[in-house]
């Protein structure tokens, strides 16, 4: 597979990388994300957006640096849960470089991501976010991401929904891709958070 640059190339890996992602408060219905790498270190962050803090139909994904790296943005009205992502901090009149939206407008259904760069690519997202468990592949059925549920590998344990994993495949925009995960945060919105919820697990997570 080859190099899939949708933001920004510096997020582009030769190897899987995992990211650990955590929400940053536990009081609402998508807020705010942190992702971290195998060493601890900030790799993504998006601040809280909870009901009092800022427009949730527009949210912006930052570097560790408070950089904007890339800002999402719901589009009305649209009976397919329809968002756009905008390069940067977006401005008046600035075209998007991608879309996602529901495949259906009833029930469970899959996500269609469409980029506009002129290429044609596509990717689907399938799976139920809300317990943390999605693919998202290409038009040729390779997997390019998995969102899983986290497990402490020195205890066995599966942890909290508000702790997950991100894995990036080698050659996919790892700032793309966690730009997914804050549409699919806001499409498919969470059950309340499981405060102290810890599900014992027969396996460590590879």
């Amino acid at each position: 597979m080859g190099e899939r640059i949708v933001v920004d190339k510096a997020y582009l890996y030769q190897e899987d990388k995992p990211l650990t992602v955590c929400k940053t408060s536990l009081f609402y219905t998508g807020d705010g994300f942190a992702a971290y790498d195998c060493h601890g270190d900030i790799i993504f962050r998006v601040d809280s957006y909870g009901p009092d803090t800022r427009d949730n139909d527009e949210i912006v994904l930052m570097d560790a640096t408070g950089k904007c790296l890339l800002t999402v943005k719901r589009k009305r009205p649209t009976l397919h849960q329809r968002w756009e992502g905008f390069l940067g901090e977006r401005s008046e009149g600035q075209k998007p470089i991608f879309s996602v939206r529901r495949s259906s407008i009833i029930g469970r259904c899959t996500m269609e991501v469409e980029v506009y760069d002129g290429t044609g690519e596509e990717y689907i997202i399938d799976g139920d976010f809300s317990q943390r468990s999605c693919l998202i592949y290409d038009t040729e059925k390779r997997t390019v991401a998995e969102i899983k549920r986290k497990v402490d590998a020195s205890t066995n344990v599966m942890l909290g929904r508000d702790v997950f994993t991100l894995e990036i495949k080698p050659g996919f925009d790892g700032a793309f891709a966690m730009g997914l995960v804050v549409v699919l945060d806001q499409i498919n919105g969470d059950d309340p958070v499981e405060i102290g919820d810890e599900q014992v697990h027969p396996f460590v997570e590879d």
